[in-house]
């Protein structure tokens, strides 16, 4: 049996664990944070989310996710 490689991220200040070779946009999709309404920053830079599939996050990533949110 192949054993899984796992790296560890910082998200929102937060150190997770995941397994190696995961995208940016399947770590959103975990997550459950809906792409609309939210803004990407990897490793210091904001994210366009069309190239969020195409990411490949490795060991220290840093990722701040911030939501947005509606009022008056």
């Amino acid at each position: 049996m192949k054993k899984i490689k796992k790296i560890k991220i910082k998200v929102n200040g937060k150190i997770i664990t995941i397994i190696d070779k995961f995208t940016l946009g399947e770590l959103v999709n975990d997550l459950k944070i809906p792409l609309s309404k939210i803004a990407i920053e990897f490793n210091k830079e904001i994210v366009d989310k069309k190239r969020i599939k195409k990411i490949k996050l490795k060991n220290n990533d840093i990722i701040e996710i911030v939501h947005f949110i509606g009022g008056g």
